[in-house]
């Protein structure tokens, strides 16, 4: 698999992720998030996804660019393609797969987190 890992402001070699305590990037993401990238004309941009309070089931996730991260971020990366994730927010989403999906419904990033007992229709909130 090509996803790595790294805590904090990238550095030459990026530790691994602890197992367990990671966030995979599917190559339809990764794709997503250089398309996205290229358009806003910036390389360096960074999917960042967090997860807050709210929702219909009680958390929420989140969705935004960054380019830079911050001494609690862990970024894991994919054929080039960067998703940042606080600490926090890795407590909630350890384990899960960020997907892009393009169907009859519509396009999205989509998330398949174990840790969510039950997510609403939308798929924008779950609860654990």
């Amino acid at each position: 698999m090509a996803t790595l890992a790294t805590h904090g402001p990238a550095s030459p070699t990026p530790p691994a992720a602890p197992s367990g305590r990671r966030v995979l990037l599917t190559a339809s993401a990764a794709r997503r998030i250089a398309h996205l990238a290229q358009q806003e004309g910036n390389p360096a941009l960074m999917l960042r996804l967090s997860v807050s309070g709210g929702g219909c089931s009680g958390f929420q996730y989140g969705f935004s660019f960054d380019d830079s991260t911050n001494d609690d971020d862990h970024v894991y990366e994919r054929d080039g393609s960067r998703l940042v994730v606080d600490e926090v927010s890795l407590d909630l989403l350890a384990g899960a797969e960020v997907d892009y999906v393009e169907d009859l419904m519509g396009s999205a990033f989509r998330i398949n987190n174990p840790n969510a007992s039950s997510s609403c229709g939308c798929g924008s909130s779950f609860s654990l």
